[in-house]
């Protein structure tokens, strides 16, 4: 299987373009090239696929297998794949995800995708849409018990479930504890991401994240964007803000009037290469 690994604020995945064949059990290689001894070492498998409706389409499996609906972070990286491989020479894009059409904008300079701008779309804070099951029209500073400890978490979805929790410190936090059980809590019937955020003044803010099926990754693009949406509905920063993640920084803007989240960040080319797949 040919391939290219590629990484976003160093969330990364291996791509495979598939516009012409699909690989057999997606969901199986997906484990199989994600291990870091025995594989290739990612976050997950990402399919460059031909789309009915939009320019091309994104399927995307977690390192555990299972299909994820978006991946902000990886959709920016298809959409430099797909224009430095020649699969087209439009700077402004369209991808089909399980979490609607994505609309892109990309920076090239030299040939090369720099940046690229993502409209995400429109914030779901439905609690059943998203899904969480807690009453209300929205599930803003919810408590909920982890560990023994409580924590207020705001939910917000962007094509799959986020679940925001301001900390005070996230260098200190015992994620590798605490990150599944927010994953696994009942309350998620489809599982959460979970974002731990530290606000360190209206502009700027730290991120950690716990990612259901991969387990802590260094970026997740939706949640940074569920991170700006939270801060705003709980009055923590600006519109515009830096989300400083152990990877990089994203970029997001939360236009509340035409209730879209923006996302700007990188993209980076780590290798190209060829895997021998074992009978799965």
């Amino acid at each position: 299987m040919k391939f290219t690994k590629m990484h976003g604020c160093g969330n990364d995945y291996i791509y495979v373009n598939c516009m012409e064949e699909m690989i057999e059990k997606p969901e199986k290689v997906s484990v199989y090239v994600s291990d870091r001894h025995f594989g290739i070492g990612s976050d997950g498998l990402i399919l460059i696929c031909p789309s009915d409706v939009a320019d091309f389409r994104m399927k995307m499996y977690n390192a555990d297998g299972s299909e994820g609906a978006m991946c902000g972070n990886g959709v920016r990286c298809i959409a430099k794949y797909v224009y430095e491989y020649g699969l087209t020479d439009k700077e402004k894009i369209s991808i089909e995800t399980k979490g609607g059409i994505k609309y892109l904008d990309l920076t090239v300079e030299g040939g090369k995708v720099v940046l690229v701008k993502v409209n995400m779309g429109a914030p779901i804070l439905a609690p059943d849409q998203i899904p969480v099951t807690l009453g209300g029209a929205r599930c803003i500073e919810q408590p909920v018990m982890v560990s023994g400890k409580e924590y207020k978490i705001t939910c917000v979805s962007m094509g799959n479930p986020h679940a925001v929790t301001f900390v005070d410190d996230t260098e200190s936090l015992p994620l590798a504890q605490i990150g599944p059980e927010f994953e696994h809590l009942e309350i998620f019937p489809d599982r959460v991401n979970t974002e731990f955020v530290q606000v360190l003044n209206r502009k700027e803010v730290n991120m950690r994240v716990w990612e259901r099926g991969s387990g802590e990754t260094l970026a997740c693009g939706t949640g940074a964007c569920a991170t700006v949406v939270a801060c705003v509905l709980n009055d923590r920063t600006e519109h515009e803000i830096t989300v400083h993640l152990l990877g990089g920084d994203l970029f997001l803007h939360y236009d509340e009037e035409r209730d879209t989240v923006w996302m700007t960040g990188p993209a980076a080319i780590v290798c190209d290469g060829e895997i021998e797949l074992p009978e799965l």
